[in-house]
This record gives structure tokens, C-alpha cells and sequence, in this order.
């Protein structure tokens, strides 16, 4: 395409009105009893405000079922509508609701769809594989969690605390079932919780049920200690911690209880304190007027076993950083380990047991003349303190040196990398008293209580993240989001994956596993999932649908145009856009040709290797159409990516601005040996509704003998478009998104795709725009004048060498167009209005559609109606060529 045309396409998301496309919404709540579709107010035990809570959501339901019953009504009328004018085989596949399709435009359908990578992704009222869940707080947005994402997760006999990046939240477990609390953005749907005192991120959470507290570590150094009770009721101000004190001087990095009661933590540099469980007890027992004491006599309480390592010789301790503490009851021992070495101590004596890698191998010990007979019984804090301070800082010192002449050693024999597969990533112990730790591999090691490394297992290639034990089962979460089931002896009972993103953490209460998610979602499954119950709850949840489900309607203006290296005046940017903005709710905008010229591309793939992206001309575009749009006070840019002389946007009403986020961004460059950014993609993928949609502005090879290598290109985009999220820093635009993309999955965290499915194979909705290239075949220039004269294009299509292709399913598999009805995009020349403008000059190039807007819905077949089971359904309603602009262009 030239740089004077431009292609409009409104894409219309919805129902009751005139509404053509549908976005499905799905607030599942694990159970539904008949009180909480018509709660009786005379049993209420929370209060009036419990009360309007419970009225609320029944409200919701209520007008779930109303617009259900409306749907069905409609279905019906459509039905009988459709029968009677079944002959236009075009307009009935368009049709995805019928009602307020009545507008939309026939529709061209691609063959090849359906199947492999083109096979629309599977959804249901429940997903059909993995077991029915209960969300205790869904998925939430990610622009709404920066600065309070969830990060750990405990529970206790009735509760369930998660320690966030600024506070503690508690849910209680009698009130998993009740309504939505209507908390803040990011927390609409979330069960009724409290939440703590603002504090420095959480890294760690244990509890004591012996002394009713829950203890949490921090960011910042300090532990701090939470009773159990003052997190109840829920609506109350936030609670404050029970106690607290300074521990270590970096982070708080592990917590545990041993069977003696310590508590033990883990820092920085391998360091260890132990924190007497007298000294626990009597600062907690201190009275109201006694508790400024209570910090200090904790805080000078502490232990550092590091002075029994240095008598009894041990030279490779731990001098990484102390990951993970696990505590074996049973066998009265406290494991502590970093990423590639373990230690094992004894919890009566606090002695330094053994010392092994990974592999298992044991550390060798050295004699060393004994510096001094140190006690580790608890003393006074001035006398103490300078012991361990002083004998302290020389240990420390001299195993850091230890420390790293072993890394080099590791490094020489096992090469740079060698040791990044088999990182451990978790440890969990088993109800018959064996230990299991987690690899980056995905490997899962068993060992004895005694440290022997007894046996491996390796079920999925994803890295573990975490573990929990219940029963005979334990339980595993993998950075893909994927959560398998094991028996004791390490068979695989299941498995599925339960969230979009890794599972940081898993705890066991209430009759359920409950996993945290990276993006802050938790969600709880039953303990014996898998198994039969699954089905029934399955079934259940299905025959429910109606009273945890709504349909949004949302229309979406989309918009390509190749600028050809120039900049539009701010009233042809009105009369392209803002002369229709006022009816759509999301504008996406994609712009080839921004930049061109091979100095700029070359900087430009330059910047891209580094992470690097965008001009001052970009910027500009991006600047000027905000203002056409009214930034800021009408609409939101919530993304944007360039990549050399392509650029896509997308604007967002301010009205429904809370429903979109998690925007990650991508850029795949077809020029060149698949290396340079003048043809290629970039795009932009977006959660609205819950629901995923993709855009992608393209521009392909040109030439009219170049079919095959624009099929190329689109294959090569569909396949290896994958999306990362954006810097936080500029999350709103999104403009600082990406580095280049390199292999599959190892930019971007929660990268969950079926096994070897492109990503965009995942989304509900994928819009494809820009100059696609395709030409006219068979046909003169003066051939071509002469139709489009008359209108006459339906003759002209024949001739399109992309219609052709997607008959022959050689490119955009499945994907939709709506009938041309404009005339050809290409070729304008500059200053030249109307159809007069088409290139005249020596080289006559022949008029042709290179412009084109393409789409693919939630719809496996050419008819669907809205559900959960097809939860995006999709219509063109209005498809133009502006012509006004090929005068404006400065």
C-alpha cells in the first residue's frame, strides 16, 4: 500500500443492541447453594454490611439469568429469522448472535482452519481438563498489582495468609463461599479478606499454631510475628503486628519452626540465626505496659550456628544465600539449602550435621585449631554480641573466600553453565519423613532424612517452583502454570495446568490445595483431585452457567495505513478517526512505513538486540493521534510497539479502562534474512473482559510475482509472534516492551502454551492488519481503472491474490474478511485526490487490495452462539477506504 491510503475496519463486540460481537465473562464461584442465589437475612451473623454484600451479589445473578433469558429469546426470534432467508450463504456466517448482526457485513472464511495450529483454543464453562476450581482471587490485571503483588502464601487451622510486596492479607476459611467483598481495583472479584499495616515486602511466611501466630519475613530485614485472632472479622481497619524486630541486615529470604519450637531464618551470604523459642515465649507473654521490651529481648536472643562450623571444621558451608529451611520433626533436623548445596543440622543441639551438593556429594572437612570454646547457650545480649560480631566477621570472611574458590572449582569441572539445570527451586517433606527437592530441569530429587540422595524423577520440563504434602500425595507447581499430582513413590496421578502463569506457592487447609499464582491469582482445589468428584462438580458448575455469567458488547475500531514515510495533519487524523471514535470502545491503530531508509533500519535492529525500540517519529504518530482521541480525558493508551517502520497502538475508553490490562507486546522482522524490521510484524496482546485478544499489524513482502514469500511471512509471524510483557516504568503506553525475541519461552514469565503451539493460537480473538502486499493477477492497469470506475469489484476479487490463497488455505487459515466493497488501496499517488490519484507514472502499478483487516473469533463453526463454550464471537460491521487523506500527508 502507498502512503496516502488508509483502512478502516469496526469490529463490534457485543449484544443486547445492535451489537454484533460478544466477550463472555465467566465469575466462577466453586459451588453455588441456594442461599447465595437468595440469602435469608434473618441468618446473617456478619452484620448489615455483610448483608448488602450478599444483596449485591444476588442482584448480580439476577440479572445474570435476566440476560440470559433475554439471549434465549432472541436466539429463538433469530432462528426463525434466519430460516426464512437461508439463500445468502455469506451474511448467515457472519452471524454469531444473531441479534444486532443484522448490520454486519457478509464474510469471506479462509480454509484451513480448525485444525493444528489454527484450531480455535478450547473453553468451557469449566475446562474440560483440569478439575473444577474455586477462586479465591482471580486472575487480576497487572497493571493493578505493581507495587502489592502476592509473593507467598500459609495457612493455618482456619486461614489462609499471603504476604504481598506492601502488606499481609488473611482470608478465613468460613468465608471462601460468601460474595465478592467489592474490594479495590484488582480486587473486585476477590473472597472477603483483611489486610495488614503497610510493611516491607514479604518473602516468606510460616506458621506456629502452637503459639496462634503467624510469622512473615521481610524485604527490609525484620520479622515480624501476626496473632491469628487479629485478623477477624473481616470488616475491620488493618491489623498491626504483634511484634517485630531487625534480624538480619539483608533480606528475610526463609522462615521455620523446628520441633524444639526455634525459629530459625535464613539470609544473605549463608547467614543463620536462631531465635530461642524461651525468648519467643516470654515476649509474647509480656504485658501491654512490658511490650516495648519484648523487640529487644527477641532481637539480642539470637543464635548464629556459624560458631559451631568453624569447630568442627567444615570448610564448604552454605556461603550462598539460605533459599529454604525445612524442618523434619521426626527426625529432630533442620535442613537449610541454596541453590546447589544443603546443609543439615540438629535442632536440639544446633550443630552443623552435613554438608552436600546437589548430586549428593559431601563436603569435604578440614582440621582447623579451634579459635575458642564458644557457647551457644543463650547469654546476655552485650556479651554475646560481641563474641559472635567479632569471631563472626572473620568466619564469615574467610568462607566467602571458601566460598568462591569452590564456585570456581564447580565452574572448571562442570563448565560455566553447568550447574543451571539442576539449581534447586523447592523443598517439601513427605508424610513418611523422605525429602523432596525441585530442579530448573524440572527434575525431582527423593531423599532420606539423613541427606542420601535415594532416587529421580522427571515428569515435566518446566522448572518447579514449589511443593506441598497432603496425605499420600504430594503435590508439585512448575513454572509453566502446570500442577502435578504424585503418590508417594513418585508416580504421576495427574496433572493440568491451573494457571496462566508459574505457580510460586502451594498450602494445603479447608479440604484444598491452594496454589498462588506469579500474576497474583489464587486459586483452591479439592485434595482429591484428580478423582471421580471432579466430574460431578463438573457437571454441576455446567448446568449453572446462567448465574455466573454475563455478556459485555464492546466495538473496536481497527485502522492500518502506510504513511510512507510521511505525517498526516491533525484534521485528515480527524477525519480518519476522531470522526468515528465516539461510538467504539477500543481504537487499534497500525502504521507501516513510519521510518524507513537503510541507516535507520539498521539502528533500529541495532537497539532491538539490546531491548531497544521506538523513534522520535513514532513517537510523534503515537503523540498526534492521542490528541485526535482525546487522551486522557476520553480515551487511554494501554499499548504500543514499534518495530523500525511499523507501529501499532491501541486506545482504550476511559470507561471500561478497568476491564483491560496484563498488555504484553511483540515484534517479529521478516526483512533480511528474517533480521531487519522493514517487513515484518508487531503486536500487541491484551486482556479485556478476562478474555485474550490479539492484535498484530504486518507489512509482507512486495512485488507482484511474491505470493509465496508473503505466505512466508505470515507463517513465520503466526508462529513465532511471541509477546513479553512491558517495562513497568511506562506500563500505560507500553512503548518500552521488548527486547528481541529470542527462543520460544525464555523471555517471558507464565509463557504457558500448549506444546508447541504459537501463542496466538491461544488467544480468544486475533485481528490481523496493514499492507499485506497481495496483488491483482491476470488483469491490465487500464482493466482495473475501468472496474473500479463502475464499482464493479465483485470481478476484481476473483483476481485478488489473497482471496485466492485463503481458498487454497495456504495463509490466514480460518481467519474472516468482510467483502470489499471499496475500491483498491494501492497504489496513490502523493497530493493526488480521489481515484484519480492511482499511480500514472511509468510504472503504472495495477490498482490492488494490499490493505487488508482479518480476524479470528472463538467460533469453530460458521454459526455459535455467545457462551463459555465460545466465549468471543465476532462481525464486521463497517469496512471503508478513506480517500480523504491523500492530500494531507505533509
Amino acid at each position: 500500500m502507498d502512503e496516502n491510503d488508509d483502512l478502516l475496519s469496526s469490529l463490534s463486540l457485543g449484544n443486547p443492541q445492535p451489537r454484533p460481537i460478544q466477550v463472555n465473562e465467566n465469575h466462577d464461584l466453586f459451588t453455588l447453594t441456594p442461599n447465595e442465589l437468595f440469602p435469608d437475612s434473618s441468618s446473617s451473623s456478619s452484620g448489615d454490611e455483610n448483608d448488602a454484600v450478599s444483596l449485591h451479589s444476588t442482584s448480580k445473578r439476577l440479572d445474570y439469568m435476566l440476560q440470559f433469558l433475554d439471549r434465549k429469546l432472541s436466539d429463538g426470534n433469530n432462528k426463525n429469522t434466519n430460516n426464512s432467508n437461508n439463500n445468502d450463504k455469506s451474511s448467515n456466517a457472519s452471524q454469531g448472535q444473531g441479534q444486532g448482526h443484522r448490520s454486519s457485513l457478509p464474510e469471506f472464511v479462509a480454509k484451513g482452519g480448525g485444525t493444528g495450529i489454527f484450531k480455535v483454543p478450547v473453553r468451557g464453562a469449566v475446562h474440560p481438563s483440569r478439575p473444577p476450581r474455586l477462586e479465591v482471587r482471580p486472575h487480576p490485571l497487572r497493571e493493578t498489582q505493581i507495587g502489592c503483588f502476592l509473593r507467598t502464601m500459609a495457612t493455618t487451622e482456619s486461614q489462609l495468609w499471603a504476604g504481598t510486596e506492601c502488606a499481609v492479607r488473611v482470608w478465613n476459611f468460613k468465608d471462601l463461599y460468601s460474595a465478592a467483598g467489592q474490594g479495590d481495583l484488582g480486587d473486585e472479584e476477590t473472597v472477603p479478606f483483611r489486610e495488614s499495616v503497610c510493611t516491607s515486602a514479604v518473602i516468606c511466611l510460616v506458621k506456629d499454631e502452637g503459639s496462634r501466630v503467624v510469622w512473615s519475613g521481610h524485604r527490609d530485614g525484620r520479622i515480624r510475628c501476626w496473632k491469628m485472632e487479629s485478623a477477624t472479622p473481616i470488616p475491620a481497619n488493618p491489623f498491626k503486628e504483634g511484634l517485630s524486630w531487625q534480624a538480619h541486615r539483608g533480606p528475610v529470604l526463609s522462615l521455620v519452626i523446628s520441633c524444639y519450637g526455634d525459629l530459625w531464618s535464613g539470609s544473605e551470604g549463608g547467614v543463620i540465626k536462631i531465635w530461642p523459642w524461651e525468648a519467643i515465649e516470654k515476649a509474647l507473654s509480656l504485658t501491654t505496659e512490658e511490650r516495648h521490651m519484648s523487640s529487644l529481648l527477641v532481637e539480642r536472643s539470637y543464635i548464629e550456628p556459624w560458631t559451631q562450623v568453624a569447630v568442627n571444621g567444615f570448610t564448604n558451608i552454605l556461603t550462598s544465600d539460605v533459599r529454604y529451611l525445612l524442618s523434619d520433626h521426626s527426625g529432630a533436623k533442620v535442613w537449610s539449602a541454596g541453590y546447589l548445596s544443603f546443609a543439615l543440622w540438629d535442632a536440639r543441639t544446633r550443630e552443623l550435621l552435613k554438608v552436600f551438593s546437589t548430586d549428593g556429594q559431601i563436603e569435604n572437612r578440614v582440621d582447623i585449631p579451634s579459635a575458642q570454646d564458644l557457647s551457644v547457650e543463650y547469654v546476655s545480649g552485650s556479651k554475646k554480641d560481641k563474641t559472635q560480631s567479632s569471631f563472626g566477621f572473620f568466619q564469615r570472611s574467610r568462607n566467602a573466600i571458601m566460598g568462591a574458590a569452590d564456585a570456581v572449582r564447580r565452574v572448571a569441572v562442570k563448565g560455566a553453565f553447568g550447574d543451571d539445570n539442576r539449581r534447586t527451586e523447592a523443598i517439601v517433606i513427605a508424610v513418611d519423613g523422605m525429602i523432596w527437592t525441585g530442579c530448573t530441569s524440572g527434575l525431582l530429587v527423593q531423599w532420606d532424612r539423613n541427606g542420601n540422595r535415594i532416587q529421580d524423577y522427571h515428569h515435566h520440563s518446566s522448572a518447579v517452583h514449589c511443593f506441598c504434602t497432603f496425605g499420600l500425595r504430594i503435590w508439585v507447581g512448575y513454572a509453566s502454570g502446570t500442577v502435578n499430582v504424585l503418590d508417594l513413590e513418585g508416580n504421576l496421578l495427574g496433572g493440568w495446568v491451573a494457571h496462566s502463569s508459574p505457580v510460586i506457592k502451594m498450602a494445603a487447609g479447608a479440604g484444598f490445595i491452594f496454589t498462588l499464582a506469579n500474576h497474583g491469582g489464587i486459586c483452591g482445589w479439592n485434595i482429591t483431585s484428580p478423582g471421580p468428584l471432579d466430574s460431578i462438580l463438573r457437571s454441576e458448575l455446567a448446568g449453572k452457567e446462567f448465574l455466573y455469567t454475563r455478556i459485555e458488547s464492546l466495538k473496536i475500531l481497527t485502522g492500518t495505513w502506510n504513511v510512507g514515510q510521511g505525517r498526516a495533519s491533525h484534521d485528515s487524523l480527524i477525519s480518519w478517526l476522531g470522526s468515528v471514535a465516539s461510538t467504539v470502545g477500543v481504537i487499534v491503530v497500525g502504521l507501516q512505513e513510519v521510518e524507513m531508509g537503510a541507516g535507520f533500519l539498521a539502528m533500529s535492529a541495532a537497539k532491538e538486540t539490546v531491548g531497544l525500540e521506538g523513534s522520535s517519529v513514532g513517537q510523534w504518530w503515537l503523540d498526534m493521534i492521542g490528541k485526535t482521541l482525546d487522551e486522557g480525558s476520553t480515551f487511554e493508551r494501554v499499548g504500543s510497539r514499534q518495530l523500525a517502520g511499523l507501529l501499532i497502538a491501541v486506545w482504550v475508553r476511559n470507561n471500561i479502562r478497568t476491564h483491560v490490562g496484563d498488555v504484553d507486546a511483540a515484534a517479529v522482522p521478516c526483512g533480511f534474512g528474517r533480521a531487519i524490521g522493514n517487513k515484518g510484524a508487531v503486536g500487541l496482546r491484551i486482556r479485556m473482559y478476562g478474555r485474550i485478544m490479539c492484535f498484530v499489524n504486518c507489512h509482507f513482502a512486495a512485488h507482484l510475482e511474491a505470493v509465496n514469500r508473503r505466505n512466508a511471512d505470515f507463517d513465520h509471524v503466526y508462529r513465532t509472534m511471541n509477546f513479553c510483557r512491558p517495562n513497568f516504568l511506562n506500563c500505560a503506553a507500553a512503548s518500552t516492551s521488548s527486547a528481541v525475541q529470542i527462543l520460544r519461552g525464555t523471555h517471558a514469565i507464565g509463557n504457558n502454551s500448549a506444546e508447541g503451539m504459537p501463542e496466538l493460537s491461544e488467544a480468544d480473538l486475533v485481528i490481523f492488519l496493514g499492507d499485506f502486499n497481495y496483488r491483482l493477477d491476470g488483469i491490465s492497469y487500464d482493466e482495473v481503472r475501468d472496474f473500479v470506475s463502475q464499482r464493479c469489484f465483485d470481478w476484481l476479487r476473483e483476481r485478488d491474490q489473497l482471496r485466492v490463497e485463503m481458498e487454497a488455505g495456504n495463509v490466514f487459515q480460518g481467519m474472516r474478511e468482510a467483502d470489499i466493497t471499496f475500491p483498491p488501496t494501492y497504489k496513490f499517488e502523493r497530493h493526488q485526490a480521489g481515484l484519480a490519484g492511482y499511480d500514472s507514472g511509468e510504472k503504472k502499478r495495477i490498482p490492488a487490495w494490499c490493505d487488508r483487516i482479518l480476524y479470528r473469533d472463538s467460533r469453530s463453526a460458521s454459526v455459535s452462539e455467545c457462551s463459555l463454550e465460545c466465549p468471543v464471537v465476532s462481525s464486521i460491521s463497517q469496512s471503508l477506504l478513506q480517500l480523504a487523506l491523500s492530500n494531507q500527508i505533509i
